[in-house]
């Protein structure tokens, strides 16, 4: 058993038989070097969006084009994408009444094409299996999570259930950090749209041109308006793209925008006005939400205070005496102290000859 002793603590005692201290520095070093060439490349690569449509367009075409001229029947390779797909359309999951929730889930994440709605399904169905497989393994070999024999089972488990719920989790997660952007850019989005609408342009040529201004600033709300503009020209009702466009985002100041934009075109008021009215009035619930936060700040703050702050003071000052009270109530100073007595070789002359000599003087 090892001990909970920081003077007994071995490293070795804690790593599993096949892995070593020094292989453990090696993996942790070779981890660092990777992760610092990632984030340098990551920083230098170039961020185009046009370039990287463009070469998106270009690889469909040509997937497209080879699709069509491969006329000729023959045993197709087995992909990891053609198996998602297999094992999902095997399992009917695309036609279940989770897929519809799911589906909207993953636009509201910015994940619209087909493959995607596969890979959801399949990690929803595989990833409990596999880490109930994993901790089971583990468990009965490398021992590489601290997990005793007794509880394996309840571990397992505990894994497949997490296994189950990590990908929704991990989806949603994505969906509010796209909704947050979103919030931060629809000011400046406001402000755009009631100078296109001032200078003339229509609803849609103003979306359109909208989208193309904040393509590098607000990449998520450039792609909202950009499918809004898209499916105003083609959809029979203007109200079914705007219905589209709350249902994709699920924010509540889109769909005031939305609601404002239909009471424009219902009742002929000035595009313009109302949307200068939008614009104010969400860069005030932002400064509001700013200073909520702010007046938060010294209530959050007790409770670090209270739990590292307060005992550490408390130490400095009261430790001292402390300890001199403790040295009282346990008898160390009532013990007598040792004295020092200074005895003189020579002794005192008496008293008359020092009169004597000072007669004599």
């Amino acid at each position: 058993m090892n001990s909970t002793k920081v003077s007994d603590f071995q490293l070795e005692d804690w790593l599993p038989y096949w892995l070593s201290p020094n292989d453990l520095i090696a993996m942790l070093a070779a981890s660092a070097v990777i992760i610092a060439f990632l984030a340098v490349w990551q920083a230098l690569r170039e961020r185009d969006p046009y370039a990287r449509r463009f070469v998106q367009v270009v690889q469909r075409r040509e997937s497209l084009r080879d699709t069509a001229l491969n006329t000729r029947p023959g045993r197709q390779k087995l992909t990891t994408s053609g198996l998602m797909n297999q094992v999902v359309t095997r399992l009917n999951l695309l036609r279940s009444q989770h897929a519809v929730g799911a589906r909207n889930t993953l636009a509201q994440a910015g994940m619209r094409s087909n493959d995607a709605m596969i890979k959801y399904l399949f990690a929803r169905v595989t990833l409990p299996i596999l880490f109930f497989v994993l901790v089971l393994l583990d468990t009965s070999g490398p021992h590489i999570l601290p997990i005793s024999q007794r509880f394996q089972m309840v571990a397992a488990i505990f894994a497949g259930v997490i296994g189950f719920f990590a990908p929704g989790v991990f989806i949603q997660n994505l969906a509010k950090k796209r909704q947050h952007q979103m919030e931060l850019g629809l000011p400046d989005a406001l402000d755009l749209l009631v100078i296109c609408a001032e200078a003339g342009l229509s609803l849609d040529a103003s979306l359109l041109r909208v989208s193309r201004e904040l393509e590098l600033t607000w990449p998520e709300l450039s792609e909202e308006f950009g499918i809004t503009a898209a499916e105003l020209t083609y959809l029979p009702e203007r109200k079914l793209a705007f219905d589209n466009l709350n249902a994709r985002t699920n924010m509540a100041s889109i769909r005031g925008v939305v609601n404002t934009l239909l009471q424009t075109a219902k009742f002929g008021t000035p595009l313009a006005q109302s949307l200068r009215i939008l614009a104010a009035e969400f860069r005030e619930a932002r400064i509001t939400r700013a200073e909520e936060k702010a007046a938060r700040l010294p209530a959050m703050l007790t409770v670090p205070m209270i739990l590292f702050i307060l005992p550490t003071l408390f130490i400095v000052l009261l430790g001292p005496a402390a300890l001199s009270v403790m040295d009282t109530f346990s008898g160390k100073h009532s013990e007598a102290a040792p004295v020092t007595v200074i005895v003189n070789a020579d002794p005192a002359p008496p008293i008359d000859t020092i009169t004597d000599t000072y007669h004599l003087a």
